[in-house]
């Protein structure tokens, strides 16, 4: 835990500790573990903040119903803030909701990409435009070490979206444990999905007052993904 510690405080060196942030939030395990490091470096969340679709009914990445991420924001204590939009609509929506976060006092954005630079310059550029800073706490960290440390930090999680090329619909409902790490392994699957191989939900971990109980219904193909229906 010594040297997890030690690259968070790496990865801050340039952001003032006890400052104010909100988490972009999946309600997957890259969004959660990076909001758990930037709260153990002292830095005070006060939003998570998830993009839906155009209904308004479920995340845009990982499908997961709004009342479901309201649930886990009451479990971590931390209000959530949603905004509405196609994919066309995506960076416009994005960049509004980044304006009232930046009159808010709201100084930089937690984001958990790992490695993909496209990602990152992403973020990078729509919160400087807003004169918010861009933090990613899990950048350039090994994966076996991400994915490791997140089970053995208690966090859990269960697999609600797997690319169809990669992995079957036997896969959706399933745990992110050490068994399953070593089977994507086996599979050659990027074992933290960084390629959106799968997409998770978290239900339990350091971050929440008590397990958040899900269970799965229909599983339904679309644009080459298989999505789990989740209550």
């Amino acid at each position: 835990m010594l040297g997890t510690l030690g690259n968070i405080e790496k990865q801050h060196s340039v952001i003032p500790m006890n400052t104010t942030f909100f988490c972009s939030w999946s309600g997957g395990k890259d969004s959660c573990l990076a909001l758990y490091y930037a709260i153990k470096a002292h830095d005070i969340p006060k939003y998570l903040f998830t993009m839906l679709d155009e209904e308004g009914e479920y995340s845009r990445s990982h499908r997961i119903p709004k009342s479901i991420l309201q649930q886990q924001s009451r479990k971590i204590g931390i209000p959530i803030t949603f905004t509405s939009a196609s994919w066309e609509e995506y960076e416009v929506r994005f960049d509004e909701t980044l304006q009232q976060y930046r009159q808010n006092n709201i100084t930089y954005g937690v984001f958990g990409d790992i490695d993909i630079e496209e990602h990152r310059g992403w973020c990078e550029r729509i919160c400087e435009k807003n004169g918010i800073k861009a933090n990613h706490p899990l950048w350039k960290r090994s994966r076996e070490e991400l994915i490791e440390e997140f089970i053995s930090l208690g966090f859990k999680a269960k697999i609600i979206v797997t690319k169809a090329d990669k992995l079957g619909s036997e896969w959706l409902g399933r745990s992110i444990d050490k068994e399953v790490i070593e089977e994507f392994r086996e599979r050659k699957i990027d074992i933290c999905g960084e390629y959106g191989e799968y997409h998770t939900i978290v239900t339990d971990g350091p971050l929440f007052e008590s397990e958040l109980k899900v269970k799965g219904k229909n599983k339904n193909m679309k644009d080459g993904y298989w999505f789990l229906d989740i209550e």
